[in-house]
């Protein structure tokens, strides 16, 4: 059957608004308190704020793994329009803000591995990333602690649209063909499974139990030791094989040279041949010395 996964809107399980009553009787939770937070972020990444581009803000270190981005946009273009593209959501055409602003700016968030921190699921885990996306107004941007605005389908445009797309990751290509789902609602959103649904992992390695020895094991290790044996004797048979090859080659190249030596003796210096008995041979031409008087007394 496999896993059961779950799009799970987490501002359904942990509303991203508080009623008045419920704030005024019970503390902000710590995912309520990181909005806060990273909304004024996001309004500091605003240094020369332009219409419709994305700044990403940077955060402090006791934030670091959480990725934060804002864009401002006209709600008049925003309804016409949309913003897709938005990393993994898409507003598309015919969606408003209420209430009514002049403009709006839409935060990104991205909580990565501290997903599970903020916002904890008892028996579930997740399988993607906390993201998030607030609309806040963008009258004062150096306002801080704002209350999120809501984003909507028009009535004129709710049958034809399905509110705020987000794009899932790889790990949840299994949630539907098209690897994407859509909410009416902005907030926080992931994809979980049932903790009871996860196969357990397997053993580490020092657990794993050594094998079942089998009646043909014997056999097998006699096989592989003949195999060794036989690998050997190739070997040595090679190397045999070689040394008397190298062997002809040293003897063909002394042969050779050789036969080189004898032929540039023949084309040398031509011997005359004489008949010594009865065997012809070669002589060398002589040269009769005249004899000469040695002394001062000659006639």
């Amino acid at each position: 059957m496999g896993f059961l996964i779950y799009a799970c809107l987490l501002h359904l399980l942990l509303s991203t608004a508080d009623s008045g009553v419920a704030a005024q009787s019970q503390p902000l939770s710590p995912a309520r308190i990181l909005d806060a937070t990273l909304q004024d972020y996001a309004f500091r990444a605003f240094e020369h704020p332009r219409t419709g581009i994305v700044y990403n803000a940077t955060l402090p270190a006791n934030l670091t793994g959480i990725a934060l981005s804002a864009v401002r946009l006209r709600s008049g273009s925003l309804r016409r329009k949309g913003f897709a593209d938005y990393f993994q959501f898409g507003v598309p055409t015919g969606v408003v803000v209420q209430p009514h602003v002049e403009r709006v700016v839409l935060v990104y968030h991205n909580l990565g591995s501290s997903s599970d921190h903020y916002y904890p699921l008892s028996g579930h885990t997740y399988l993607a990333p906390v993201l998030g996306l607030l609309a806040y107004d963008a009258a004062n941007l150096s306002s801080v602690g704002l209350q999120e605005l809501n984003i909507v389908a028009s009535r004129d445009c709710a049958a034809a649209v399905r509110g705020v797309r987000f794009k899932w990751c790889a790990a949840a290509r299994d949630l539907e063909a098209t690897n994407a789902g859509s909410t009416y609602r902005q907030g926080h959103i992931s994809i979980v499974v049932n903790s009871s649904e996860i196969a357990p992992a397997p053993a580490p390695p020092g657990s794993i139990s050594p094998p079942i020895p089998t009646p043909g094991g014997q056999k097998k290790g006699n096989s592989k030791a003949w195999k060794i044996a036989v690998s050997v004797v190739g070997a040595a048979i090679a190397l045999g094989l070689l040394a008397v090859l190298l062997l002809c080659l040293v003897r063909y190249k002394r042969d050779k040279k050789l036969e080189a030596m004898e032929r540039n003796a023949e084309v040398g210096e031509t011997l005359r041949v004489a008949q010594v008995g009865r065997t012809q041979a070669p002589v060398a031409l002589g040269t009769r010395t005249q004899p000469v008087i040695e002394n001062d007394y000659a006639a």
